[in-house]
């Protein structure tokens, strides 16, 4: 790893820093923000033989933020296909939906998204700057909300009270929450895609394993539970890690790189970027594998992820429970994969083989 690099990236504290090299825990300065450009091509081939062919494919967030700006959008539609930017009602995710009438002509798409990244921090060392941007009172109570898989009542919220239980303000309620999650949690390569985060199940049964959209899921009700803005951030990783963790990264053919990831708001801070599914990836994968807690790239690691994201990832949206639009079956519980259905019924967004998909990621001149 390239240590000079990484202690520039993770100079966020956590209530764990005690346990660090004196070197991380004294390291305040800001995260490299140069910015980066991608671009991300995502290819469909509908081969099922069904009628009426829909596909929804996930487009990065286009609205500018202080590290993903500059979205662009483009498409190839085979024959008679229509397709449109559209937007699911709730959370307003956005989309390319494509459709095509006839089941004999070929049905591809091609979708190019261009968009510029840089790395992402919230100096919690220091005082809240007096100039940071309000969210409106309407758009945190969305996030305060409950969705099908992130109920925040019952066991839910019990568990929440009681990780939160002596703890003062949003921030220290957050980092406990944050904590508990990372010492809790498993993360399990047999979870199919990233999971499913069905966080009643994961606290009634007793099973918090998973992979990102379970293990940030958790995080994500919790929190609202305990009366914190919360949301999921789904999107795909798009370049190798600048910071040595061969596990926190990919390049190239990223079909099976998607990944989930968490914020929570605190007054005077703003949405403040959050990781403990990726602490536990660093634990599971990071070579030379299974590493405990208490290992110095994942003690690192846990510092960095409560506070700062490394953005080789693009975000797509934070959206919960997304009805797509002309759909004959229900509302997804997230829009991070590819989607599609013909008459058949809706296609296996976790198995690009048979649904015939791929996405690859290049870096491009600004």
């Amino acid at each position: 790893m390239d240590r000079r690099h990484f202690l520039r990236f993770s100079g966020a504290l956590c209530a764990t820093t005690a346990a660090l090299p004196h070197a991380v825990r004294a390291q305040q300065t800001p995260v490299t923000t140069a910015w980066r450009a991608f671009e991300l091509t995502t290819s469909v081939s509908v081969k099922d033989p069904g009628a009426h062919t829909r596909i929804w494919l996930p487009v990065p967030y286009a609205t500018d933020t202080s590290y993903q700006r500059g979205v662009q959008n483009t498409w190839q539609v085979s024959g008679a296909g229509a397709a449109q930017l559209t937007q699911a009602p709730g959370y307003g995710v956005q989309m390319l939906a494509v459709q095509w009438p006839d089941a004999q002509a070929p049905r591809t798409v091609t979708l190019t998204s261009r968009f510029q990244i840089r790395n992402r921090r919230v100096d919690l060392t220091q005082p809240p700057p007096a100039a940071t941007e309000r969210e409106s009172p309407t758009a945190l109570r969305e996030f305060l909300q409950p969705t099908a898989l992130l109920p925040t009542d019952g066991i839910v919220k019990t568990t929440a009270n009681q990780i939160t239980r002596g703890h003062q303000g949003d921030m220290a309620r957050a980092r406990a929450i944050y904590d508990w999650v990372v010492e809790n949690t498993c993360r399990t390569a047999s979870t199919r895609g990233c999971g499913v985060g069905d966080v009643r199940y994961m606290l009634t049964a007793n099973d918090l394993n998973g992979k990102c959209a379970d293990i940030n899921a958790l995080f994500v009700a919790l929190a609202r539970a305990a009366g914190i803005p919360a949301r999921d951030a789904y999107g795909l990783r798009v370049a190798n890690s600048q910071l040595g963790y061969k596990s926190l990264g990919k390049a190239g053919d990223v079909t099976r790189a998607q990944h989930c990831r968490a914020e929570f708001y605190a007054d005077g801070y703003g949405w403040i970027p959050v990781d403990p599914a990726d602490v536990r990836k660093v634990m599971l994968e990071e070579p030379p594998g299974e590493l405990p807690l208490t290992d110095a790239k994942v003690r690192a690691a846990r510092v960095m992820l409560f506070g700062a994201w490394e953005m080789n990832w693009v975000a797509y949206n934070h959206g919960h429970d997304v009805a797509l639009p002309g759909a004959t079956h229900g509302p997804v519980p997230f829009l991070m994969y590819p989607n599609g259905e013909t008459s058949d019924g809706r296609l296996d967004s976790l198995d690009p083989d048979s649904f015939s998909y791929t996405l690859t990621a290049k870096p491009i001149p600004i």
